[in-house]
């Protein structure tokens, strides 16, 4: 019998965070929730972090991921936009890796090529076909809850392929992954800290 796994899908953003879940068991997935959060009523920019925290914990502790597919942040030419943005996407990987959940970041490009086949498909486009392939009723009128879940579906598309983008399997992976190479001479960069409680 194969097992069965799930999998949380999320495009950060400080307007609206979307998430959606899947179900896979085998090479078989199903639709499971499609929602987003929605944070435009807020003008304080550290509360909007705060609350995408805590909505990506609550979504953890309630459905139990066994793995997050997060869209990594596309390079525009706002830089304020990309700071924001990166944080976003930061505080709602630091949730994951609170509770140990192997973490795969995509290109906007490559979800769309994987779901639509094309990497400059619109949003309406991504959806349309989202909704085809998992048998949605309806969809949302804002998108940025199909692109969460778009994530989700492009990780179930690319898991059984050797590469599937940046992986982190808990905190000491990602510091590994992100720490830069230490200086000549053995002088320390930066101190690691371990969170996980003994």
């Amino acid at each position: 019998m194969s097992k069965e796994r799930i999998i949380l899908g999320i495009d950060p953003g400080t307007t609206i965070m979307g998430f959606g879940l899947i179900k896979v068991v085998g090479k078989t997935m199903s639709f499971l929730q499609l929602n987003e959060l929605d944070l435009k009523k807020y003008d304080d920019h550290y509360l909007k972090l705060k609350l995408i925290f805590e909505r990506t914990i609550e979504l953890i502790d309630t459905h139990h991921p066994d793995e997050i597919a997060i869209e990594a942040p596309f390079f525009g030419k706002n830089v304020q936009s990309m700071l924001k943005l990166g944080r976003a996407q930061g505080v709602a990987m630091a949730a994951g890796l609170s509770r140990e959940i192997p973490i795969t970041e995509y290109l906007p490009k490559k979800i769309k090529m994987a779901i639509t086949g094309n990497g400059s498909a619109s949003k309406e486009q991504v959806a349309k076909m989202l909704q085809s392939l998992l048998g949605l009723k309806t969809l949302p009128k804002n998108l940025d809850a199909t692109d969460g879940l778009a994530a989700a579906v492009c990780h179930f598309y690319n898991s059984g392929k050797i590469e599937v983008g940046k992986s982190y399997s808990g905190w000491d992976a990602f510091v590994k992954q992100n720490s830069p190479p230490a200086p000549k001479g053995g002088a320390k960069t930066s101190t690691v800290i371990n969170l996980r409680k003994k």
